[in-house]
């Protein structure tokens, strides 16, 4: 008896799925590679009831608009499952992380009018507001730092000393950031090395997005925070399309928002990590 998805799929794309290779099951959804009698390969996410496949499905479209770096093709979305493009994985080029630095600043070319996104999406499982804003300075206090903050406050995590922190950086953030005479960058959004794959010719290509129009130092900060990216990466990307002075001052602020969102998923493990980086501006 198939399981009602494949028989679903199968019905929608009318073809007949003769092998499901179980790829493994995160925190959030199961995976598994299809195979079809017409010798189609597609990638299966499910697991989830709600709306995050079809946020995810929207990020993923969205950055193939930008085209710019390439993303699964989105077959089919539900409120239950994500059908995507096979991606067949292959080795690095040598100049793999070179073309990837290329390839992302001229996806942060590719840029919008307000900081935001036209819905709210996820970062991991925790919902991520996406209210257009034309500050990125607001945008970023009031929709990644204060969320994150009111949710740790909510989980337990915050005390005395880590709401003075918090107090500190949100006092200070206009002073950290300044205001952007920059446009607002189209952003993987959650840029981490597991967030990327090699293709089958070598090339990078991005997945599992956490889409939103925002200041392009955030993802580059992302990509510090846990390692994975060469220098030839930096270098490269600093040359298609050079930071702002003073960029390297602002990344611990950027990264903070995903040690918050590390301390609300994952516990207070990442406490010291989030206070060692506000602790960082004073």
């Amino acid at each position: 008896m198939k399981h009602p998805t494949i028989k679903q799929i199968e019905d929608i794309l009318q073809c007949s799925i003769t092998n499901e290779q179980i790829i493994g099951g995160g925190c959030i959804a199961q995976t598994s590679l299809l195979k079809t009698d017409d010798g189609r390969n597609y990638f299966l996410k499910q697991g989830y009831d709600g709306c995050m496949f079809r946020k995810e499905a929207n990020g993923l479209i969205e950055l193939k608009k930008a085209a710019a770096i390439r993303v699964p093709e989105v077959i089919l979305v539900t409120d239950n499952f994500l059908l995507l493009e096979a991606i067949i994985s292959g080795n690095k080029k040598s100049d793999f992380f070179e073309t990837f630095g290329a390839l992302l600043a001229n996806l942060h070319k590719h840029t919008h009018t307000a900081f935001g996104f036209c819905e709210d999406n996820f970062i991991g499982s925790t919902p991520q507001i996406n209210t257009e804003c034309n500050s990125w300075v607001e945008f970023y206090f009031t929709h990644r730092l204060l969320y994150q903050y009111r949710l740790a406050e909510k989980n337990g995590y915050t005390d005395d000393a880590f709401k003075k922190a918090f107090q500190y950086i949100e006092n200070s953030l206009p002073r950290i950031l300044g205001e952007t005479t920059e446009a607002p960058s189209l952003l993987h959004g959650d840029l981490w090395a597991g967030n990327y794959m090699v293709s089958s010719n070598g090339h990078p290509v991005l997945i599992d997005p956490a889409v939103y129009y925002g200041h392009r130092e955030a993802d580059l900060a992302m990509t510090k925070l846990f390692g994975g990216f060469t220098s030839e990466f930096y270098t490269s990307y600093h040359h298609h399309y050079p930071l702002q002075d003073g960029y390297e001052n602002r990344q611990n602020i950027y990264m903070l928002y995903h040690v918050l969102n590390h301390l609300n998923l994952f516990g207070s493990a990442y406490k010291a990590h989030a206070m060692q980086l506000m602790n960082s501006y004073r």
